[in-house]
């Protein structure tokens, strides 16, 4: 279905406009009905996975879900014809069968990113992970870079940080980087315990926690040795706030990062869980880290059903994976997500992030598809697979936690299809350059399709005053589907990546490795 052209004319543009549209829809052998572009169209049962768990969450009463009013209006709303080109679903080749009569500025783009798309969704069944080039591609990242470069100079820990995730991810050894990486982030080591995006940067949650995250992959004893918990922990405490959450920095905002990071350096350095005697927070009665984050985090959840960066601020992807990611790390992601927070309007908010034909996430409601959301977006499934299969008991529950919530196919399509740059490298979408940033976080979605990941659940209430739940998720290879429309061939051996945490996005051997050397280290 070929999007009709603008009309630029000044002079009677409502009429043009009209006729416009009268003349597209007799072109067209179907209808549109009107909706918002945003949304989401299940046309097969990959995307509709989400909207069918979450509706037997809502209709556990019922054993299908209702029809719903798009479904009665559009017969096309059912499983795509036989793909014309083998093993490719018409899901990703063909335009949307339902289209919003009303054009906007956003719709407009909406559009011509699909045309940008569908030539490389449409191009081959046969399409693969071109890991040679993007090996090259970051170990460039690695050395001397262009004056053009500066602007990393506040972000030098995140920069090591995704390359070596990437690389990682690959497969590639990077023990070779251990003494510069360790150099580099000393210079950017605080005597507060934190690091800074440079040298001489003040102490800030995010590079901290991609300084530590850097220097767990490396491992070595020297490299570990760098960090100063006790300092790191008096310093945590200063950013602790009276309402549960955190600040980033110092006199910083405080928002959902500022609690992610700080809890996955708590949890994987060991640090007490007492908040030091000198911090602030201490003075409105809370005792602990944790005192008071969970109901935070709930906080934040927005009427979409997403989650903001703060109370009363847009839901966006990424602070949704640092919400959930965070709950897990404070107790049982079955027991702590649904008590704090509405799993059925995430998860419905969430689905709605995955668009068709092109298969992968956008970060907010009414954007674009964008590979690094691969993993923001991508990675909050495994938490809310633990927390659904939970709520809905009996059966059902069982079905949950074994059938997927997102289309594994629609993501690992848009992966291989849109985001991988010939000169290597990995990026938003074709008409993006590739970057590091991208190449850490779409390798890293690419990796979590792959693999399924879920928590091992034991007896008990939980166990927040030692936060040994972040380390009770296990992760096997996904089987792959055989059929018609079979998965792409990325799934065979010479496409298969390193599974990652879910929590720490780190592969699960520098997260065991730093976890068991900072128990031995012991109290401080």
């Amino acid at each position: 279905m070929k999007r009709p052209t603008k009309n630029n004319s000044n002079s009677n543009s409502f009429a043009s406009h009209a006729s416009k549209r009268k003349s597209y829809h007799t072109r067209t052998t179907q209808s549109t009905v009107r909706r918002p572009s945003h949304q989401p169209l299940y046309q097969d049962t990959g995307l509709a996975c989400a909207a069918a768990g979450l509706q037997s969450l809502q209709f556990n009463q019922s054993t299908s879900p209702p029809t719903s009013t798009l479904e009665t209006r559009s017969p096309r709303m059912a499983a795509p014809p036989p793909s014309p080109l083998g093993s490719i679903p018409t899901l990703y080749t063909a335009w949307p069968p339902i289209l919003d009569e009303l054009e906007t500025e956003s719709s407009d783009v909406q559009h011509e990113t699909v045309e940008e798309c569908l030539p490389h969704l449409s191009a081959s069944s046969h399409i693969r992970l071109t890991r040679d080039v993007h090996v090259r591609f970051l170990h460039r990242c690695l050395r001397t870079l262009p004056a053009t470069f500066v602007a990393y100079d506040p972000a030098r820990p995140w920069l090591i940080y995704w390359v070596l995730t990437a690389l990682s991810i690959l497969g590639e050894d990077i023990e070779q980087y251990r003494e510069r990486v360790t150099q580099t982030l000393s210079a950017a080591h605080n005597a507060t315990g934190g690091f800074g995006g440079g040298h001489g940067q003040i102490s800030h949650c995010a590079p901290s926690y991609a300084a530590i995250l850097s220097l767990a992959m490396i491992g070595g004893t020297e490299s570990l040795e760098l960090i100063d918990r006790k300092a790191l922990w008096h310093w945590l405490g200063q950013v602790k706030q009276t309402d549960g959450g955190f600040r980033v920095c110092l006199d910083g905002e405080q928002d959902v990062r500022g609690a992610y990071c700080s809890m996955v350096m708590i949890a994987l350095l060991k640090l007490p869980l007492s908040l030091p005697p000198d911090a602030p927070a201490r003075q409105a009665g809370l005792e602990l880290f944790t005192d008071g984050l969970p109901e935070y985090l709930s906080r934040c959840q927005t009427y979409e059903g997403g989650v903001s960066s703060s109370p009363q601020t847009e839901a966006h992807g990424a602070y949704a994976f640092c919400a959930l990611a965070c709950l897990s790390i404070l107790g049982p992601p079955h027991d702590i997500i649904p008590r704090y927070l509405d799993v059925a309007m995430l998860m419905s908010w969430l689905s709605a992030r995955q668009h068709a034909p092109e298969g992968g996430f956008a970060g907010r409601t009414n954007k674009l598809v964008d590979g690094c959301y691969s993993f923001w977006v991508g990675g909050c499934w495994p938490f809310l697979q633990a927390a659904a299969s939970e709520i809905q008991a009996g059966p059902e529950g069982a079905r949950l936690s074994n059938v997927s919530l997102y289309s594994h196919e629609g993501l690992t399509r848009y992966i291989l299809a849109c985001c991988q740059s010939e000169e290597g490298g990995l990026r938003d979408k074709p008409s993006k350059y590739p970057d590091a940033y991208h190449s850490c976080y779409v390798l890293a979605g690419l990796s979590s399709a792959q693999h399924r990941t879920w928590y091992e659940k034991e007896d008990g209430l939980g166990s927040i005053p030692a936060l040994t739940d972040a380390f009770r998720w296990i992760s096997s290879p996904r089987p792959v589907e055989t059929g018609s429309q079979a998965e792409p061939e990325m799934a065979k051996s010479e496409g298969a990546l390193v599974p990652i945490h879910p929590i720490f996005a780190i592969p699960w051997p520098a997260v065991e490795t730093t976890a068991s050397w900072f128990d031995k280290q012991g109290k401080f």
